[in-house]
């Protein structure tokens, strides 16, 4: 099975040889959540999927959250994401943390919304006379033990805070074990990787990695999935690869850091990256990393702001690296607000002097 066919077949069904139309970007978004916006440049933004799109999908998700066809939780590690209803029951089975000990503060806040709400976090400050520093990790424990529901639909910073059943009265929140949950989950991150390991399902969704195995052992067993050189992928690709006849890659992508696919990858491309960056004598925070012909092979560096970056420096392990400096700079531009970098690959950039 070539390296080949699977990065083709992989970009293909991430839509990175060609923009996907609504009904296709229904189904990735669906394979890729919980949906994240930008990083760092995307507060109170709908979720992306960046370059992906034959459409603005910004604005299609902003209209998939104002209609509730988007809605926000607390998932992986609990951070912020956005799901489609239908699958909350499927997203409880993998991240819900009961509150097995709640504290006053939690009790107090909960019986507070379930009596008055839904309140915003300045009205429960008034309620209260808590701070806002009090009231907001309280409220996240709540989020995640799928108590509350914070309603954000639009991009305004003041939401309403509802009881979890007031919104989503016909939701089972106990529907799906952890396990159960990650065999239904695992097989669609399979088909948009083609082949993957646990460490990159754990690097996605934030689970432990001896939970990921026991669940793959099984998907493995049933036949669904067929192992490969220390991988696994769907059983369904290993004949479907055999067939395949690669498409020819020629393209370079910023990825910001809340992507799927670095996501997936980002134990392996902070050990890769790093130490062509790390002993820069400029501002070096890692800002996107470059996906090359359906591989990563560099990262632009530099100052996190917010709007655009100060984007200091590109990095890149790509053989013959400048015959590519051109696309590099202008992705890194596109996704960085219309600011470029000032050097590529340490070499200062002219006019930037």
């Amino acid at each position: 099975m070539e390296q080949e066919k699977i990065v083709s077949l992989r970009m293909e069904r991430q839509f990175f040889t060609r923009r996907a139309d609504e009904a296709e970007y229904i189904e990735l978004y669906r394979d890729t959540q919980p949906g994240q916006n930008v990083y760092w440049n995307g507060f109170g933004e709908p979720p992306v999927l960046v370059f992906r799109a034959a459409f603005d999908d910004k604005e299609f998700n902003r209209a998939r959250q104002a209609e509730r066809k988007l809605i926000k939780g607390r998932f992986a590690g609990g951070n912020l994401g956005w799901i489609m209803p239908s699958e909350l029951e499927l997203f409880a089975g993998l991240y819900r943390k009961p509150l097995t000990r709640p504290t006053e503060t939690c009790r107090q806040l909960l019986e507070l919304i379930e009596h008055a709400g839904p309140l915003t976090i300045q009205q429960i400050k008034e309620e209260t006379g808590l701070l806002v520093k009090e009231i907001t990790p309280v409220l996240h424990k709540l989020q995640e033990a799928f108590l509350v529901y914070e309603d954000q639909y639009d991009g305004e910073w003041d939401r309403g805070w509802y009881v979890f059943p007031e919104m989503f009265p016909e939701c089972n929140l106990e529907r799906y074990s952890r396990k159960e949950a990650l065999k239904e989950i695992l097989p669609r991150f399979a088909y948009r990787h083609v082949l993957f390991d646990t460490a990159m399902a754990r690097s996605f969704y934030r689970l432990p990695e001896k939970e990921i195995k026991v669940a793959a052992a099984e998907l493995v067993a049933e036949g669904v999935f067929a192992e490969h050189e220390g991988g696994l992928l769907l059983k369904s690709d290993v004949a479907l690869l055999e067939s395949y006849v690669a498409v020819p890659l020629h393209f370079v992508y910023a990825l910001h850091q809340n992507d799927f696919l670095v996501k997936s990858n980002e134990h392996r491309l902070k050990e890769k990256f790093k130490p062509l960056y790390e002993k820069l004598p400029y501002d070096h925070a890692l800002l996107h990393y470059l996906l090359i012909d359906g591989e990563f092979h560099g990262a632009s560096v530099g100052h996190v702001r917010n709007g655009p970056f100060d984007i200091n420096d590109i990095v890149c392990d790509l053989p013959g690296a400048e015959a590519r400096k051109d696309e590099m700079i202008e992705t890194v531009r596109e996704l960085n607000f219309g600011k470029g970098p000032v050097r590529f690959m340490g070499a200062m950039l002219e006019g930037k002097q």
